[in-house]
Order: structure tokens, then sequence, then C-alpha cells
């Protein structure tokens, strides 16, 4: 419904049904306020929990503890739920994708998750920062298809752009990240390939020991600037879990050798989803 109001032809439409609580913008609203219950009762339980052994060290008891207003609690917790559940989907959908179009990469991410010593049937916590060469087909897959194909800010004030273009309060600036993963002044020639080498950094023994730290202005993805994403680590913590703990586990297979379609989106999807075969690995 929210993705609807910037395809709407007229703002006036949306704004109209929102000022006398009708149609779509009457169901966004009830939809909102169950959200806003359901949060504000697991901040309430948190606050009378108070700080415990169990609760000491996350995000929500730290902010209870720091005492910030319930709505801004409230607030980022939504951001941190509903935000990284589709965009995360998306870019496991299309890492799943690439690497079934790469074998060899598969392969040489399976031999990584296969030189850390935990259990076959969980992984810690602290063995996923060594999954170097995973996190980087991550993020070459999000440069190619990434989960927020483009997005726009709002100017609050008179302002201009490092190229001196002029920009007045109240524009709307919009960038756009599947193109800039696909512009060769950034990079390169071979810019339309999946290459998780473009962001190791530095071997040693056979064995990526670092990756390099590309900057939020050339690769988007999670914003840049005092408002840049602040669930980054979470996302790539989540990705790098989920997809270690199937790779492990399974061969995945497209049933289809059509080449899918990209859908630019409020989150952007893959078209009809992918349609694989599992197999035990």
């Amino acid at each position: 419904m929210c993705a609807r109001r910037n395809t709407a032809p007229f703002s006036a439409t949306w704004k109209f049904k929102r000022f006398f609580d009708l149609g779509s913008e009457k169901r966004l609203k009830e939809a909102i306020s169950r959200i806003h219950l359901f949060i504000n009762e697991i901040v309430q339980e948190r606050k009378r929990i108070g700080r415990s052994r169990d609760y000491e060290s996350d995000l929500l008891s730290k902010m209870v503890e720091d005492g910030e207003e319930d709505w801004i609690i409230r607030d980022t917790m939504i951001s941190f739920i509903m935000a990284g559940r589709d965009t995360t989907s998306s870019a496991m959908t299309w890492l799943f994708y690439l690497l079934s179009c790469h074998a060899d990469v598969e392969n040489d991410v399976v031999k990584e998750l296969g030189c850390v010593d935990d259990d076959e049937n969980s992984l810690k916590y602290e063995s996923l920062s060594e999954f170097r060469l995973l996190k980087a087909c991550i993020c070459e897959s999000m440069r190619l298809f990434p989960p927020v194909a483009w997005d726009s800010k709002h100017a609050i004030a008179d302002d201009f752009l490092p190229d001196g273009t002029r920009v007045q309060a109240g524009d709307r600036v919009t960038y756009f990240p599947y193109g800039m993963g696909r512009m060769k002044g950034l990079w390169g020639d071979d810019r339309f390939e999946f290459k998780p080498s473009r962001w190791i950094s530095e071997m040693e023994q056979g064995r990526i020991k670092s990756l390099k730290n590309v900057g939020p202005y050339k690769f988007p993805v999670f914003q840049a600037g005092p408002r840049a994403c602040p669930g980054k680590e979470m996302a790539f913590i989540q990705m790098k879990y989920a997809v270690a703990s199937i790779l492990k586990r399974f061969v995945i297979k497209p049933v289809s050798t059509d080449r899918p379609v990209f859908v630019p989106l409020l989150t952007a999807h893959m078209a009809r989803g992918f349609q694989v075969f599992v197999q035990r690995r």
C-alpha cells in the first residue's frame, strides 16, 4: 500500500483517502495500529522485566536502559524487523541463483564452510566472520541485484550536489543502485559478470585474509552518511548464517534454465520466485 502511493498519478488521491479514512488508506492505518500495539507491548514488557542477564546485551534493552522515548524504540524495532525481512530474502534468492550458475564459486564457498570446525547441525556466531568468500559473494550478488533497486531522499533545505547541481527544499533526489552496479566507470569492463574476487583484498596461503573496504557511495545498497542502514551488520549475519546452513547440507539446482526476471518494486524480487530442486549434499 505504501508503494502504491509512489505510483499514484496524483498524490492528492491517497491524501484524500487518508484524510477521510477511506479504502486502502484506512486499511493501512489499521495495519500500522496493529503493528504499533504489538511492538509497544514488547517494549513495556521489557521495561517491566528491567535489566537481567538474559537481556543485558540486546538492542531493545540498551535503548530502554538509555531512556529513549517509547516511539523511538518502537520505530527502531519496526525498522530492524520489517525492513530486514523482504530485503534479505531478495538478496539470498538472487545469491542462490547466481551460485547455481557458477558451480566453481559454489564449490569454493562450500570448501570455506568446511574449514570451520563447527557442529554439523549448527553454526557458531564466532565462525561467521571466517566466511569471507561467502560475504564477497553476497556483496557481489547485491551489486548486480540490489534488494532496493532505487531510492529517494527529500531535501529539507536548499543545497548543491557535488557536481554543482542545485537542489531546492522539497525536491526529491533519486539514486539507482541497480544502475550504479552496472556502471563501467565504477566497476570496469567486467561489470556485468558475477565475480566475487573483485571484493577480495588480500590472500594468504590460499585463503582470503581480508576483503576490500568499498565505500557506500560506490556501493549504496545500505545507503550512506548519517542515515545509513543501522541493520547492515545484522543483515550480513542473517544472510551468512542462513546461506551457510543451507549450503552445508543441500545442493540447490534451478528447475528452469530460463534467465529470471528482476522486478524492481519497493523491495525488488524475482518474478515468480526461484523454483529449485533440493538434494542432500
